[in-house]
């Protein structure tokens, strides 16, 4: 598929790149190579194959939470390790408003 200029500059545009005429028809070629490849795994017969999200057989392995007590020492060094802290605890900026 070959994409003229115009269109070319219409999807930077959306991007929000600010493309050279030179980066224009680098990536105009590169959009079209790309566009024809996908043409031709669309021509591939996959009328036996089983669609899938994931091939490895990965799964999801929860586990249950469990507090760990720090003594008094760790404590200490993971707190001082803050920039800011206000009444023993960690201060951080407000990230609502």
């Amino acid at each position: 598929m070959k994409f003229s200029k115009k269109d070319i500059q219409h999807i930077a545009n959306l991007a929000r790149l600010e493309l050279t005429d030179e980066e224009l028809k680098i990536y105009g070629s590169q959009l079209s190579d790309i566009l024809n490849y996908i043409g031709q795994l669309r021509e591939v017969d996959v009328s036996g194959v089983e669609p899938t999200a994931q091939t490895a057989g990965l799964e999801n392995i929860f586990r249950e939470d469990e507090i760990e007590e720090w003594d008094e020492e760790e404590r200490e060094a993971a707190l001082n390790q803050s920039p800011m802290m206000e009444n023993g605890f960690v201060k951080v900026k407000r990230v609502l408003e």
